[in-house]
């Protein structure tokens, strides 16, 4: 899908027709799309199809006439009825008279600029776009951040009560988002760093403020990302030592009754076999059989109270 749009008179505007200083947004392109924009621009296809593999490493490809960013944006994926975060490749192409951008899905990251929530932007003004572009992508790297800490927290309560394995492999979903995330930021850390240093991108004093902006940013999302990810897995170590710890004391109380309930069967095989009975304990006493259960069950009392002096119970 292709849409066109421009800034006038400070406000966004979708257009028809492509010209001067517009924004030519990509979204699952075809390959009829891409090579129409490709040969109106004078792109190489491959680069515009870059951003379409999902293994896509961000980079900083020169060209003569054109520039290409690819960063990796964060995403919200929708299994089991339920969120998880990861990340796609999003390629930003700058020609001499356009911007271009190309992504798989509809992102939040350009969606605020289509939809005019972004203040002092204008697609003719390349440079500044670009990098509100990747400031925003920065912020909203924090913001799902944020999200998957509120959301293993409600996981960690539940835990305390259940205990199941549901809320183990919720925490492994998240703790896969945040390694996600991790290798992404620190892949488009070194995007903006040879951004900084690049002479090829032509910055003023106000874009270079920017882009300092967007690299703190984006080590604060670093930081972040590497806390929770941290602290998520000890909380998945600690949980799965208090799961295995209670299936230690589950078996440790279920062998102690089988010995204690082991012992009134032993006495009753005794008396159970096909012998003699003169030579049977209490077998001509017509007081036999209560006087062979009293000896099993105090048998059994004294056994149980020895396990118990040892908290085996």
């Amino acid at each position: 899908m292709i849409r066109i749009f421009k800034t006038e008179e400070g406000v966004i505007h979708q257009v028809d027709e492509a010209e001067t200083g517009c924004w030519i947004a990509l979204t699952n392109p075809t390959a009829t799309e891409i090579l129409e924009v490709a040969e109106q621009y004078d792109i190489d296809p491959d680069h515009v199809k870059a951003p379409l593999d999902e293994e896509e490493r961000s980079r900083i490809e020169t060209e003569e006439n054109y520039n290409l960013i690819l960063v990796d944006i964060p995403m919200i994926e929708e299994r089991n009825e339920k969120d998880w975060y990861v990340t796609i490749p999003m390629g930003i192409i700058m020609t001499d008279d356009v911007i271009v951008t190309v992504c798989l899905e509809d992102t939040p990251v350009l969606t605020a600029f289509m939809d005019g929530r972004v203040r002092d932007f204008y697609t003719y003004m390349k440079t500044r776009f670009i990098l509100q572009i990747l400031y925003k992508n920065a912020s909203l790297y924090l913001q799902y951040l944020r999200i998957i800490d509120k959301k293993s927290e409600v996981v960690e309560k539940e835990l305390h009560k259940s205990q199941r394995n549901q809320e183990l492999i919720e925490l492994l979903e998240l703790e896969k988002s945040l390694v996600y995330f991790t290798t992404s930021l620190r892949s488009n850390e070194v995007v903006l760093e040879k951004l900084l240093k690049s002479e090829k991108i032509k910055k003023y004093p106000e874009d270079t403020d920017l882009l300092e902006d967007v690299i703190i940013e984006n080590k604060q999302a670093i930081e972040m990302a590497n806390i929770y990810s941290g602290i998520l897995s000890g909380t998945m170590d600690a949980f799965a030592s208090v799961i295995s710890n209670n299936l230690n004391i589950v078996m440790k109380f279920l062998a102690t009754i089988t010995i204690v309930m082991s012992i009134p069967t032993m006495v009753a095989s005794f008396y159970g076999m096909n012998v003699n009975h003169m030579g049977m304990p209490f077998a001509d006493s017509p007081y036999g059989f209560w006087i062979v259960l009293a000896f099993a069950a105090a048998l059994s009392g004294v056994v149980a109270w020895i396990f118990s002096k040892k908290n085996l119970f």
